[in-house]
């Protein structure tokens, strides 16, 4: 296991070092977006400003307050709380985020499945995880919302987020095919068996 300050945007070449249970922690930008933002990217055509290749996005539908544009406030919103939502549900969207925009790392909560594993070995992607529940904590690592795009959609604006130390994310999925959900799945077969053959059952 090891320890990566990562300065977005990455490379592939840097994604390829990055190893289930190692912890990464990101530096400069982070771009915030939830399931209206990729439904309307991709079921409904709309674009972004945004150049998100090797950025990281966080499943997230921020918390805000509209305050007038300052050198504080850029993007007119002030960040109350910036929590992390759970990824399942947007399962089908790592594969166009990767291979359309060129995501590298996607933060969120309880894991994604089969088809974002094999986007991030196609592509180099990492799934950094956030406890769930320490929403005060991760606002505390956002310096301020430097921009948004497509806020017709607020709160599921697709936000810049300006990032100092965002971390320590624990790299539960990894380019190479590794994933923790996996091994505890696995896990948890394994003792499931040896439960039931102790009572007879099987």
């Amino acid at each position: 296991m090891a320890h990566y300050n990562l300065p977005t945007p990455v490379s592939e070449a840097d994604i390829r070092k990055l190893k289930i249970n190692d912890t990464v922690t990101l530096q400069q930008t982070l771009f915030g977006i939830r399931d209206a933002t990729q439904i309307h990217l991709f079921d409904r055509g709309r674009k972004t400003k945004f150049d998100l290749r090797g950025h990281a996005v966080i499943h997230t539908a921020p918390n805000v307050r509209k305050v007038p544009v300052s050198a504080e406030f850029p993007a007119g919103y002030q960040p109350i709380c910036i929590g992390t939502t759970t990824s399942d549900r947007m399962e089908r969207f790592t594969e166009p985020l990767m291979n359309e925009y060129g995501v590298r790392m996607i933060v969120g909560k309880g894991g994604l499945r089969e088809s974002s594993a094999a986007a991030f070995t196609k592509h180099g992607g990492v799934y950094l995880a956030i406890i769930g529940g320490t929403a005060a904590l991760e606002t505390t690592w956002i310096d301020q919302i430097e921009d948004v795009d497509l806020d017709d959609l607020n709160p599921e604006s697709l936000w810049k987020f300006k990032i100092n130390q965002f971390g320590p994310l624990l790299v539960a999925m990894d380019s190479h095919g590794g994933s923790i959900y996996q091994d505890v799945k696995a896990d948890v077969a394994i003792n499931k068996a040896t439960v039931l053959k102790s009572l007879g059952i099987v």
